[in-house]
């Protein structure tokens, strides 16, 4: 029998750890049973949060970026020296392999709090001589109280992604984590907590969306800008929400990436990329590249070598270091995910691997798990080519040439991220230029730097952060005409 822990998760607001409203179950996603509760935040609980971070924003948007640095790097320092802990966290909320979390994912939440400590720091202003002898020069200021919402996919890293510049450039942040992943993210309010971050800065409520915490922050008319990574219906509703004060928003939301495979790639190298970039936290991760579209003279040799190492993928118990493919994150999103391959099946599609439930011992057999699957004879416009599912379920479609390759990969309603795989130069740097999507990675899958833009195209989002894109979304800027005279 299984040791489970028990985390009682509280509110953190105004440097305070509280609890407030009913609880709430946390369920782990491998098993399903109860490990922990946390607190529905009402309107008393938002208004207070709103409330404590206008405040602190006082003082925190008027310290100087170098002291706001010193304390970030103390709370990116203690992510650090909790690696162990946050890895096992992040599996117990998401059901991710803990493999995937032990290797450099949390460094690299470390990261995005330490990148924007230091580019607050360093970044440099602008200036516009005039020839009449006037001087033009930007100031950047912080905007005030920024709603962080973030997804249950990933929530660790999307909440530091969000955190990261939004205090680095002087704001002060509410965070609201997913319901279906609270634990994480009250873990780091406690060491923000313990590296000195000033009460009222980091607020952490929890709660549900709609009618609910969600609403109630978004609407607050103290609350200045909105940063939102999600499903793309529920960022509709948020800035429909956001319109009536004019919040800033910020939106990174669904995506359907294709995976272009052309006949020169490094077939080992392109099974490789594609596991990755199908599977990786069960296919749950919007910058996937579900869509597989291999050119015809490679399809029968790539199909094969990729059912062959998908098959082989151990589905199971994220905490096992050998399993690769963990549970989904709650009963009713596998429904739906199986939904999907269901609808496939009706429609004459071939289910080439996968698309059962593996068998699995007690208490893993009560989790949300489901085998990695590939679906064949399918055509582009097809449901499941065109809507996001949200699992570890790919298609795959033959193409002859690029234009025919292009079409179909921008013939859908997302543009978030594609991946291309191909050894000409010329053609990657053709690809890139054609593909509707917000990041295109070129003969590999998740690569960041935190320098340079990320979002969405069409329907995946609205804005770009990272880098000075982020330093524009948190900051007013302010010019100064200076007259000289």
């Amino acid at each position: 029998m299984m040791d489970y822990p028990f985390f009682h998760v509280s509110h953190y607001i105004d440097g305070q750890f509280v609890d407030g409203g009913s609880r709430f179950d946390i369920l782990y996603p491998a098993t399903n049973q109860v490990i922990g509760s946390a607190p529905e935040a009402g309107a008393d609980e938002v208004d207070a949060a709103v409330a404590a971070a206008s405040r602190a924003f006082r003082q925190w948007s008027r310290m100087p970026a170098a002291e706001r640095r010193l304390i970030l790097k103390r709370f990116a320092q203690l992510i650090r020296d909790h690696e162990a802990e946050l890895a096992a966290i992040e599996t117990w909320d998401v059901g991710r392999p803990i493999t995937e979390n032990r290797s450099g994912y949390i460094p690299r939440i470390a990261a995005n709090i330490e990148f924007f400590a230091d580019f607050a720091v360093t970044h440099g202003s602008e200036s516009y001589p005039m020839d009449n002898g006037y001087i033009n020069y930007v100031l950047r200021q912080p905007v005030g109280v920024a709603a962080l919402i973030a997804p249950w996919n990933i929530p660790l890293l999307q909440a530091t992604w969000k955190m990261g510049p939004a205090l680095a450039f002087g704001n002060t942040v509410v965070l609201k984590p997913a319901e279906l992943t609270p634990i994480g993210t009250w873990r780091l309010a406690q060491l923000a907590h313990a590296a000195g971050v000033p009460a009222g800065v980091i607020n952490v409520i929890h709660g549900f969306g709609p009618n609910s915490a969600g609403a109630l922050l978004t609407r607050h008319p103290d609350v200045k800008l909105i940063s939102f990574t999600g499903e793309t219906t529920t960022g509709k509703i948020i800035m429909a929400t956001a319109a009536p004060t004019l919040k800033r928003v910020s939106f990174e939301l669904g995506g359907k990436g294709a995976n272009i495979i052309f006949a020169d790639a490094d077939l080992d190298r392109a099974v490789a990329i594609s596991l990755r970039s199908s599977f990786f936290n069960q296919g749950e991760f919007c910058l996937a590249g579900p869509r597989l579209l291999v050119q015809r003279p490679i399809y029968e040799a790539f199909l094969t070598r990729f059912q062959r190492a998908t098959s082989q993928l151990q589905v199971g118990d994220p905490f096992d270091p050998q399993t690769r493919v963990g549970a989904l994150i709650s009963r009713e999103h596998y429904e739906r995910v199986t939904g999907f391959i269901d609808l496939a099946r009706a429609d004459g599609a071939h289910i080439l691997t996968g698309g059962t439930d593996p068998v699995l011992p007690e208490p893993f057999a009560q989790g949300n798990f489901l085998q990695p699957t590939i679906i064949t004879d399918v055509k582009p416009h097809d449901q499941v080519c065109q809507d996001e599912i949200f699992g570890p379920v790919v298609t795959v479609v033959p193409f002859d040439d690029e234009e025919e390759a292009i079409a179909i990969a921008n013939g859908v309603s997302y543009g978030l991220s594609a991946v291309v795989q191909t050894r000409d130069v010329g053609r990657a740097v053709r690809m890139g230029s054609a593909l509707e999507a917000g990041t295109i990675w070129i003969n590999d899958f998740f690569v960041r730097d935190l320098r340079v833009p990320f979002g969405g195209m069409k329907q995946s989002g609205i804005g770009r952060e990272g880098g000075h894109y982020s330093l524009e979304f948190y900051t007013e800027a302010k010019t100064i005409c200076l007259s000289n005279q």
